[in-house]
C-alpha cells in the first residue's frame, strides 16, 4: 500500500533520511468505539476526498480502514531529532478538527473491543480499486485487516551492497522489537494471550496466499535481482490467479516485517505498535534505529554473518517475543551473542534492551530527548505490560473503558503512560 514518499532525485546513503509514518484510530468521544470519518476529516483539510494531504513537514493519510487516520513526514527528514514535537503539534489540529464530530484519536496497536466484522468501513474514494482487492482476496473483515495500528519506519540505501547490508541487519532485529513496542494485549474486550496482538493477527491475515506474508521474517535475499525475481516474483505468481488485472502487482503487496520500496529506495520496517505519544513512538524508533545502524556498522557481527541467518530460526524467536514482549526469555546463544550480549546462559529481552539501550542510546546527544520513554520501559515495561497492569487480569468493560479513556488523553496531552 502508499506510505511515506521518499523518492529523492537522488538516492540517500544509509541513514541520510528516516521516514516515519504513525496511525491512530478515530473513535467516539464519549464510547471510545471506533468511527469511520477519516475521509470527512481530510476533506476538512484537503477541500475533497484525497486519500493525502499535506500539511506543512507532515502529510495525513488513510489506507484502506475508514477509522484509521495516518500521520507522516512528508519527505526524507534528516533526523529523528524534535519529529515528536512536530507529530504531537499537527495531532492538537486532528483532535480540533474531530472535536465538532464528537470524535478523538485513541493509540496504542489494536483497538480493545472492536468488531471488525460489523464495524470496517473501507476508504470509499480515491484507490479504492486496490482495497476491494485486498477485500474480495482475503476478506478484510477480521483484525488482522481492519483493527492495527502501527509506526513506520523507512531507511534509505543508495545501492546493492547497501541494500544488503540494511537488510541484513533489519532481518535480525525484526524479534527484537516487540519486546520494546508491543502494546496491544487485549481484543474483543479481553485478554488475548499476546501482549503483540496486533503482530499475532496480522501474521495470518494473507493465509489464503501464503507467500504474501511469509514468516513475517523476510528470507535471505540480498540483492535487488533476488528480490525481485525470486521474493516478489514468488508473491505474483501465486497472486495471478486471483488477481488477473494485476492490481497488486507491486512491490507494497509484500506484507513482511519489513519491506523493500525499490520506488524509493528504502526499506521499511513495519512491525513497531503504536505508543501512548509521539514521545514515545519516537523514543521506540530512535531505539531500533540505533540498533539497525550498530549491526550495518558490523559493531558485534561482520554483515556476512548476519546474512547467514535462517528467517525460520529468527521467526521461533519472533513468535516468543509477541507473546512475552519484554518478558520473553530467549534460549538462542547465538542470538545473543549477535548483540554481544555479555552475560551467558539465557536472557529476558527486557534485559537486552537495557543492555543495547545503555551501550547505544545512552552516549548518543540525543538522548535527553528519548530518556523519559525508555526509562519507563526499563522501569515498568513495554506500554503493553503496563496497559494490563492498569486494566488488570480480566477487567469489566467499564474497567478497559477507563484504561483506554485514560490512554486516550496521554495522546491528546503528550504524556506518557504509567500502568501504575
Amino acid at each position: 500500500m502508499r506510505s511515506t514518499d521518499m523518492d529523492p532525485p537522488d538516492p540517500l546513503h544509509l541513514f541520510e533520511g528516516y521516514g516515519v509514518e504513525v496511525e491512530y484510530m478515530i473513535v467516539d468521544d464519549g464510547t471510545l468505539s471506533v468511527r469511520a470519518v477519516a475521509d470527512e476529516l481530510l476533506k476538512q483539510v484537503g477541500g475533497g476526498y484525497e486519500m493525502e494531504v499535506e500539511r506543512g513537514p507532515l502529510a495525513w493519510s488513510n489506507e484502506l480502514a475508514l477509522h484509521v487516520i495516518e500521520l507522516k513526514t512528508g519527505g526524507p527528514a534528516v533526523s529523528l531529532a524534535g519529529l515528536g514535537d512536530t507529530f504531537q503539534h499537527q495531532l492538537s489540529e486532528v483532535h480540533d478538527l474531530l472535536s465538532p464530530m464528537e470524535a478523538r484519536l485513541l493509540p496504542t496497536g489494536m483497538h480493545p473491543w472492536m468488531d471488525p466484522e460489523v464495524e470496517l468501513r473501507l476508504w470509499p474514494h480515491e484507490n479504492n480499486t486496490i482495497y476491494r482487492t485486498f477485500d474480495r482476496i482475503f476478506d478484510c473483515r477480521g483484525h488482522g485487516w481492519a483493527n492495527l495500528q502501527s509506526t513506520h519506519v523507512n531507511l534509505p540505501f543508495a545501492n546493492d551492497e547497501e541494500f544488503g547490508r540494511l537488510h541484513a541487519a533489519m532481518r535480525l532485529v525484526l524479534p527484537l522489537i516487540p519486546g520494546l513496542a508491543a502494546s496491544s494485549p487485549f481484543v474483543d474486550a479481553k485478554a488475548s494471550g499476546f501482549l503483540d496482538s496486533r503482530m499475532e493477527v496480522y501474521r495470518s491475515n494473507a493465509k489464503r496466499v501464503p507467500s504474501v506474508m511469509g514468516l513475517v521474517i523476510p528470507e535471505p535475499v540480498f540483492t535487488r535481482a533476488e528480490y525481485e525475481e525470486g521474493l516478489l516474483g514468488a508473491i505474483y505468481e501465486d497472486l495471478a490467479p486471483l488477481d488477473p488485472d494485476g492490481v497488486l502487482h507491486h512491490e507494497w503487496v509484500n506484507a513482511r516485517g519489513c519491506i523493500a520500496r525499490f520506488d524509493r529506495m528504502t526499506i521499511e520496517i513495519r512491525v513497531i505498535d503504536v505508543q501512548e505519544c509521539p514521545e514515545a513512538d519516537l523514543a521506540v524508533t530512535a531505539a531500533i534505529v540505533e540498533v539497525v545502524r550498530a549491526l550495518v556498522e558490523e559493531a558485534w557481527s561482520s554483515t556476512r554473518q548476519q546474512q547467514k541467518w535462517d528467517e525460520r530460526e529468527l521467526a521461533a524467536i519472533f513468535l516468543d517475543s509477541i507473546r512475552d514482549a519484554d518478558g520473553t526469555i530467549v534460549e538462542n546463544r547465538r542470538f545473543l551473542d549477535a548483540w554481544g550480549y555479555p552475560e551467558r546462559g539465557r536472557a529476558r529481552l527486557r534485559d537486552v534492551w537495557q543492555y543495547l539501550i545503555e551501550t547505544l542510546l545512552t552516549p548518543n546527544p540525543l538522548y535527553d530527548e528519548w530518556e523519559p520513554t525508555l526509562s519507563l520501559f526499563l522501569e515498568q515495561g513495554c506500554l503493553a505490560r503496563r496497559i494490563a497492569h492498569a486494566a488488570g487480569d480480566a477487567p469489566s468493560r467499564d474497567e478497559l473503558f477507563e484504561v483506554y479513556d485514560r490512554l486516550a488523553d496521554s495522546l491528546r496531552s503528550g504524556q506518557l503512560f504509567r500502568g501504575a
